[in-house]
């Protein structure tokens, strides 16, 4: 499995943006889908963008389609997810997950995650 480390989180006011990272151990990262997921004090951890192991394909959560952007380095082993016009009901701690398969919107098919990063976003 791959070990990832998130970063990047904060307290930020409303329409403020974050860029949050998640490095990746191991050489294989490259084959890895990866995916963003968010989760809320007493609510259950919630899809918010993916990407395929080229960065060729994505795809995002309703909710934050058109503000969020995920991306990848397969040569730094890292994958981002630039967050703009950030709204209160964006604050959660954020996830990254890696995936040895095809895109997936699920956190069960997930089988590895990092540590997660606080991301706060006053009114």
């Amino acid at each position: 499995q791959v070990q990832l480390v998130e970063s990047g989180g904060g307290l930020v006011q409303a329409g403020g943006s974050l860029r949050l990272s998640c490095a990746a151990s191991g050489r294989t990262f490259s084959s890895y889908t990866m995916g963003w997921f968010r989760q809320a004090p007493g609510k259950e951890r919630e899809f918010v963008a993916v990407i395929t192991w080229s960065g060729g394909g994505t795809y995002y959560a309703d909710s934050v389609k058109g503000r969020f952007t995920i991306s990848r380095d397969n040569a730094k082993n890292t994958v981002y997810l630039q967050m703009n016009s950030l709204k209160p009901d964006d604050t959660a701690v954020y996830y990254c997950g890696a995936r040895g398969g095809s895109i997936s919107t699920t956190p069960a098919d997930f089988g590895s995650w990092g540590q997660g990063t606080q991301v706060t976003v006053s009114a």
